[in-house]
């Protein structure tokens, strides 16, 4: 996987619009994007977000999803979302937080978001955390199910356009499952 976030960035607007149809209206989707749902550059910066790749036909390259991990203290939500906190998480006590992956609705269903979670997972790991906690999207809930997340809670973030987008708390200890 690429590590060039910067190219992730499109992902965010086809990825919402084609496969959270389903879960949100139109109109939360469209007052998310760019604030609640797009790319925090902190995780660019701490070179913590990934691109999955692939060569077209014609030979250039196309990125398919994307995906990353957190050492600070944001849950979830873009450079523009209320809330944030810049903070460093410490390893031997907090949760890592798995942000803002993504999958473009032409590379969906084929197991390209298990991938790219295993492998900010394993980042994580690697960086000394023992479990992770994310904010996800009522469209991701079911594949992070699966994966041993559990869902603690749910609650509304409001939106510019004053709708509000309800996200799932999940959360994950690796150590305590039997695998």
């Amino acid at each position: 996987m690429a590590d060039d976030g910067e190219h992730g960035l499109w992902q965010f607007r086809p990825a919402r619009r084609g496969l959270q149809a389903g879960d949100y209206t139109a109109s939360q989707i469209e007052g998310a994007l760019g604030t609640v749902l797009g790319l925090d550059t902190l995780l660019i910066e701490d070179q913590t977000y990934f691109v999955a790749e692939t060569v077209e036909k014609t030979g250039e390259m196309r990125i398919a999803g994307c995906g990353g991990w957190s050492r600070r203290k944001t849950l979830c939500g873009s450079d523009q979302a209320p809330g944030r906190d810049a903070g460093f998480l410490d390893p031997g006590q907090d949760a890592a937080k798995i942000r803002a992956i993504f999958v473009h609705p032409d590379f969906a269903r084929r197991g390209l978001g298990s991938a790219i979670l295993a492998h900010v997972e394993a980042q994580a790991v690697a960086a000394g955390f023992r479990s992770f906690e994310m904010g996800s999207t009522l469209t991701g809930v079911p594949l992070y199910r699966l994966k041993g997340y559990v869902a603690m809670e749910t609650f509304g973030i409001a939106l510019p356009n004053g709708d509000s987008l309800p996200v799932v708390r999940m959360t994950k200890n690796p150590n305590s499952e039997a695998e």
